[in-house]
């Protein structure tokens, strides 16, 4: 009896849409994180991608739980001297949730190829709506 090896260029890939409203960010990035690698179906290789596409809709109203509202910071970097810029969690869940969610998601992923593969079948909405109705997803339900 051999092991099953899959193969990135034999999975069929579907997708699947998560609901963040009320849910806490780091729970729904989680979950996205486990749809993307592909570790939640029962053919997973550690060294091939076999992950699928995620939807997250309503990421504004993602939840962030204890004071971490207003400690978390996020940092990034202009390039140039003393060009360190740092914005609180409360700013960037105001201007942008769908870049808190994405950076949530992607720090979950693998730091190779694979995880610079997988980040990029992530669809973030700040709103209920979402672009990919052709596709027909499947609503995935968050623990």
């Amino acid at each position: 009896m051999s092991t099953f090896m899959a193969k990135a260029e034999t999975i069929e890939r579907k997708w699947y849409v998560l609901d963040a409203a009320g849910k806490p960010l780091g729970k729904t990035a989680a979950a996205a994180a486990n749809i993307l690698r592909g570790k939640h179906r029962p053919e997973f290789t550690p060294h091939a991608d076999c992950g699928e596409f995620v939807i997250i809709i309503n990421a504004a109203k993602a939840v962030l739980t204890g004071k971490k509202l207003y400690q978390k910071k996020y940092y990034h970097h202009s390039g140039y001297i003393g060009g360190l810029k740092t914005v609180t969690a409360k700013q960037m869940m105001a201007e942008k949730p769908e870049q808190a969610m994405q950076i949530a998601v992607k720090g979950m992923l693998p730091k190779n190829s694979i995880g610079d593969k997988s980040i990029t079948r992530l669809k973030v909405y700040a709103g209920a709506e979402h672009e990919q109705q052709a596709q027909k997803p499947v609503a995935y339900e968050v623990k």
